[in-house]
């Protein structure tokens, strides 16, 4: 017992006093305005050296059909600038990059190279945990049915 509560309380001291960590992952949930609003999911994961890091992303953007909105997937590299400490617990950041992307809705379908710009803030929750919040504008090349969407989106992130 008294060994649990050593390994507890050491496990606590550690997660309180971590410093920055140089590597994060965020999971995240939110919506696709353009044309129609529909829910985005995905994953996010980079890192960091002091301001400048390196981030991929994934994400998956449903389809509407009586809205005609279409589903978007897109895979995409970014090089990410953010604040190197968080400031009253806000940590900004701004981001840019490129990858590929798949429109499809019903039989239609384009897959082609795509960019994109956004930033956003990540909050501190409790130790590594923070709340990330961010705002995405792509310009999707090719014959898209929509080459400009937006996407904004809260989730958790995790540094270690």
């Amino acid at each position: 017992m008294l060994r649990f509560r050593l390994w507890s309380l050491s496990a606590l001291f550690v997660m309180l006093g971590a410093s920055p960590a140089f590597a994060d992952a965020t999971a995240f949930i939110g919506a696709t305005p353009t044309p129609s609003s529909r829910v985005s999911k995905g994953l996010a994961i980079g890192i960091t050296v002091l301001v400048v890091g390196f981030e991929f992303e994934y994400s998956d953007t449903v389809e509407d059909l009586e809205a005609a909105a279409p589903s978007l997937r897109s895979g995409m590299g970014n090089v990410i600038v953010q604040t190197p400490i968080a400031v009253s617990g806000l940590q900004f950041y701004a981001t840019a990059g490129g990858g590929i992307y798949r429109e499809r809705l019903a039989d239609v379908q384009e897959t082609n190279l795509g960019m994109n710009i956004g930033g956003g803030v990540k909050v501190s929750l409790l130790g590594p945990l923070k709340l990330r919040l961010d705002y995405r504008l792509f310009t999707l090349r090719g014959a898209p049915l929509h080459s400009k969407p937006q996407r904004v989106y809260a989730g958790l992130n995790l540094a270690f």
